[in-house]
């Protein structure tokens, strides 16, 4: 038995070490990206964004989108409801001199039925979209982007061969909290697996950039038929047409908020259920992979305390965290070069992103166990359940108690 713990010890620190090596990738792609000369590609954007109910900090974030170092852009925020709490920080912002300054609109969709609400916002903010525009951005409401987050996000796409650019989110918590602080370590794991290497990127639907010819010769948005993850459903299309998706880090999107570990955990496990139907081999190698950290640290910890093998597990414990510590530095030292307005944040993170990392893998080992037992989610204050990746019943309105 001791043997078959030597045999699993051993690949768990050789998985650490390979990960430990991409940490040094990771951040010399950032360097290289931000020493790239900034393009020239100007083209009218047109930046969607979906909103529903009241995030936190939404005026911010919503005024962070006139507020980009680009030319021409307009702005369409869409609801499903004229009511909708989000509509009149809207109407603010676009009555205020920022919001002037670019054309904008506000789309009302319909109540989805056979999709989710936020796809169905999006299949309708497409068909109003100026004439003049060459590519389609969306945002979401949570996201804050920062002014040059445009630029970045859509010089990419100056290449033609390129089918989409996309960015990712980075949590940061408003003051020192521990659900919070888990939260952003749980996602800085996802963050920090896009690269340069644009066959295994995938799209995040915060900051995501898409040409119209593109978008729509694949027909992008009746793929977005029946499905609740828009941006898995875009990375499956770009994937089928062998189309390139480059991961831009100067498009790194901030996410200002805090949660509840009940929130922390609806989050988490929402989205390991979403990966197990749209993504099933990411939900697979997430599964093994925690179940493999977990079993050998925990393993070598009983071995350590309670038996005579002692160096060997000692020495498995030091290696792992050594090259999870040095993972989440090297990652953190990335963040720092696009995140420069956020340094007093990052450097709180320090400390948690080097300690929390612990409780990462637990973390995913419960969300994959919930994803295998159950499809049905919670998103925006409505319940879903996830038959496939064509098909998301909607089973009604959650009263949260």
């Amino acid at each position: 038995m001791i043997f078959l713990y030597y045999f699993f010890a051993v690949l768990l620190v050789y998985l650490s070490y390979k990960s430990f090596r991409g940490g040094f990738e990771y951040l010399a792609f950032f360097r290289r990206e931000a020493a790239r000369p900034r393009s020239g590609y100007r083209p009218f954007c047109s930046i969607i964004a979906p909103c529903k109910g009241l995030d936190q900090e939404l005026e911010k974030n919503l005024v962070a989108l006139f507020e980009q170092d680009f030319p021409t852009y307009e702005v369409i925020f869409v609801v499903d409801d004229k009511s909708d709490p989000a509509v009149p920080i809207i109407e603010k912002i676009r009555r205020t001199d920022a919001g002037t300054e670019r054309m904008s609109r506000i789309v009302v969709a319909q109540k989805a039925t056979q999709s989710g609400q936020k796809v169905e916002n999006l299949r309708e903010a497409v068909l109003h979209i100026s004439p003049k525009s060459e590519v389609f951005v969306f945002v979401d409401s949570d996201a804050r982007p920062r002014p040059q987050w445009l630029g970045n996000l859509v010089a990419p796409l100056e290449d033609e061969k390129i089918g989409c650019a996309s960015g990712y989110r980075w949590f940061i918590g408003k003051g020192l909290s521990l659900a919070t602080e888990m939260r952003a370590v749980w996602n800085a794991s996802i963050a920090s697996a896009l690269g340069a290497d644009t066959r295994n990127n995938f799209c995040w639907g915060g900051a995501l950039a898409v040409r119209r010819e593109t978008f729509e010769k694949l027909d992008l948005r009746e793929k977005w038929r029946g499905v609740l993850s828009d941006d898995f459903a875009v990375t499956r299309a770009m994937n089928e047409a062998d189309l390139p998706i480059f991961h831009v880090p100067e498009a790194l999107t901030p996410s200002v908020e805090n949660c509840t570990f009940r929130e922390m955990l609806e989050f988490t496990t929402r989205q390991m259920k979403i990966t197990r139907v749209y993504g099933p081999k990411y939900w697979m190698m997430s599964l093994i992979g925690s179940g493999l950290f977990n079993a050998v640290m925990l393993t070598s910890l009983l071995l350590l305390v309670f038996s005579g093998h002692f160096w060997i597990p000692l020495v498995v414990i030091l290696l792992v965290s050594l090259f999870s510590i040095g993972k989440s530095w090297l990652r953190l030292k990335a963040v720092r070069l696009v995140l420069k307005d956020y340094e007093r944040e990052l450097d709180r993170q320090f400390w948690m992103q080097n300690t929390l990392w612990l409780f990462a893998p637990p973390l995913f080992f419960y969300n994959c166990l919930a994803a295998l037992l159950s499809r049905k989610i919670v998103w925006r204050g409505i319940r879903y359940e996830l038959k496939s990746p064509t098909e998301t019943v909607i089973l009604g309105a959650h009263l949260r108690n």
